[in-house]
């Protein structure tokens, strides 16, 4: 049995939803087990969920995409996990990313790219989405990845959405496969 661990963190939900698509993914792969684990509003999680990270095959970090990069909230736990980093406890687990924004652009790339960064700081094996864009005259905004991510995971949710109506449909179901390729990724990693 593989073990995967999505930590993220959310400020109005939209993340959220993501992140549950994200699991929705994961789980639906035989042989994997998947905790959410939520980044609290002051940026902390359990001890209970350090030890879920400890022993997980591998993480996808998840967060909304503020002023160009990831909440303080997620910062604050990435500058926490300077303990497991010393002892490089994260060492050749997989890695994967995925954020959320308002708009349809809102430099979500470096949030992606932030948290690339931080995995590798972990020495983590990257895992990008392995999706071709929805980028033709016939796409339409519920295609499968119509973002174009390639090297974390894209969401969009209208700035006046709650979280019923954002991500869209198209987003989620980009989530869910992201799931499943992240989820075989480990498995072919941890056989």
């Amino acid at each position: 049995m593989s073990k995967v661990a999505i930590v993220y963190h959310t400020g109005y939900g939209h993340t959220q939803k993501q992140a549950e698509a994200v699991h929705a993914g994961v789980a639906s792969v035989a042989g994997t087990k998947v905790e959410l684990i939520k980044i609290d509003a002051e940026g902390n999680i359990s001890d209970e969920a350090w030890q879920n990270l400890a022993s997980a095959d591998g993480v996808i970090f998840g967060s909304p995409t503020y002023m160009g990069n990831v909440s303080w909230q997620f910062k604050k736990f990435a500058d926490a996990s300077s303990k497991p980093w010393f002892v490089q406890a994260w060492k050749d687990k997989l890695a994967a990313g995925f954020t959320n924004s308002a708009s349809m652009n809102g430099d979500k790339g470096s949030t992606i790219a932030y948290l690339m960064t931080f995995a590798m700081q972990h020495s983590m094996l990257w895992v990008g989405t392995g999706l071709m864009p929805a980028n033709s005259k016939a796409a339409v905004r519920n295609d499968v990845n119509y973002l174009a991510g390639f090297s974390g995971l894209l969401a969009q949710s209208p700035s006046d959405s709650s979280p019923d109506e954002g991500p869209l449909p198209g987003d989620l179901e980009t989530a869910k496969i992201f799931g499943i390729r992240f989820a075989e990724q480990v498995q072919r990693l941890t056989k």
